[in-house]
């Protein structure tokens, strides 16, 4: 099971073991951070569970979809990093990756 790192927004990290076939923001809510919002239960619909990927990682995830990238631009936030937390699956092959949680918008 791999195991991801979580910053939350006051920047405490926690590590937290993820199941693969879940999604990083199935993950992160199942580990207990309620400031990850996920208002769409993960339809790619809102921008409530935008995180920042570490760079390292950014290449084990399948490319932004248009949906993705439009709701991401109504963030104020979005930087090179960010990607919706509901749009990444999990993988052995992000054992280590670190996820921070974005300001809320």
């Amino acid at each position: 099971m791999p195991k991801l790192t979580v910053v939350n927004r006051a920047g405490e990290e926690t590590t937290i073991e993820a199941s693969t076939g879940l999604t990083v923001m199935e993950a992160i809510r199942d580990n207990g951070f309620d400031e990850l919002l996920a208002l769409c239960g993960g339809c790619c619909s809102c921008a409530t569970c935008h995180v920042y990927v570490d760079p390292a990682f950014a290449g084990q995830f399948g490319a932004m979809s248009e949906d993705e990238n439009d709701l991401l631009d109504s963030s104020e936030h979005r930087n090179e990093t960010s990607r919706l937390s509901c749009q990444l699956s999990i993988t052995d092959a992000l054992d280590g990756a670190r996820i921070t949680i974005a300001p809320e918008d």
